[in-house]
């Protein structure tokens, strides 16, 4: 187990798509710190998911850089994993020969057995490992997902909506327990979620997105201690800060108000040269 976490820097990038010329995202910058979890919270369309590619290598931004502990990003990386809203599991395999795929593409076959076990272990599907992934609910085909990003040990999780399609109470299992598998490895977690319930419940920040183009006009801290419970004052007061400024960038306000995003609390930055994410005023 690494346990270190991944630093990242998003310096002024910007995506324009070739075939229709639309832009989509505008002059980002922001940084994650090292075991940091942050949500990209935005209605759809604002380009969180083409943001999330770009920071793991499966698109180039038209402008900007992102680096990753230093490096610049030009392509995928085995320190890095992604989930889709999709579990993307082989069919035909157990739970226990999916969960081990990633660490055989790497040719890890030295204690894979091992750390396959204590995958399933840590995502609580250990009577499950010879059982065939058809037979498994939606929730625990999501569960055998988790466990194979987890296995090659990376420094970085990025998820794309892979909750989206679950029931309310599995997939709020799974966001409890993802957040606790997370910070006890010490992994850095970005994510994507236009559910403010969510993005309460896993992230330490939020960073919420305004469309056309896509573009950061908030930074939320959302500082919880303990255990997360959607029933407490705090959880309640957080969900009201992000759904303000969610609905601010959304134009969901009051047309007859003044909409400006909440002011941006300093970050430390370790990279000179990161620009900070700016508030912006969004007309509605």
């Amino acid at each position: 187990m690494k346990g270190q976490g991944a630093h990242i820097a998003v310096e002024k990038v910007s995506h324009r798509y070739r075939r229709t010329a639309l832009q989509v995202l505008d002059d980002i910058a922001f940084e994650v710190q090292p075991g940091q979890c942050v949500a990209l919270v935005g209605r759809s369309g604002c380009g969180k998911s083409t943001l999330l590619h770009i920071l793991c290598g499966l698109m180039s931004a038209s402008t900007g850089n992102v680096y990753i502990d230093g490096a610049r990003v030009s392509g995928p990386s085995s320190d890095w994993v992604m989930m889709f809203q999709a579990p993307s599991l082989l069919p035909w395999m157990s739970v226990r020969g999916n969960v081990g795929l990633g660490l055989r593409f790497a040719g890890r076959r030295e204690g894979l057995q091992a750390r396959v076990d204590e995958m399933l272990d840590l995502v609580d599907l250990t009577a499950f490992a010879d059982r065939n992934v058809q037979d498994l609910s939606g929730g625990q085909q999501q569960r055998v997902a988790f466990a194979r990003s987890l296995a090659p040990e990376p420094d970085l999780l990025l998820l794309d909506e892979p909750f989206s399609a679950l029931d309310t109470f599995t997939r709020h299992a799974l966001q409890r327990d993802v957040r606790r598998i997370v910070k006890e490895r010490g992994l850095t977690l970005v994510f994507v979620t236009h559910d403010i319930n969510e993005a309460v419940m896993m992230a330490d920040r939020a960073l919420i997105m305004a469309p056309d183009p896509g573009r950061i006009v908030a930074d939320i801290p959302i500082d919880l201690d303990g255990e997360r419970a959607s029933g407490t004052p705090a959880f309640a007061a957080a969900r009201e800060a992000l759904l303000g400024a969610y609905e601010s960038a959304s134009g969901l306000a009051n047309p007859d108000d003044p909409v400006v995003a909440p002011t941006l609390l300093p970050m430390p930055t370790t990279r000179a040269s990161v620009a900070q994410p700016k508030v912006q005023r969004i007309s509605a």
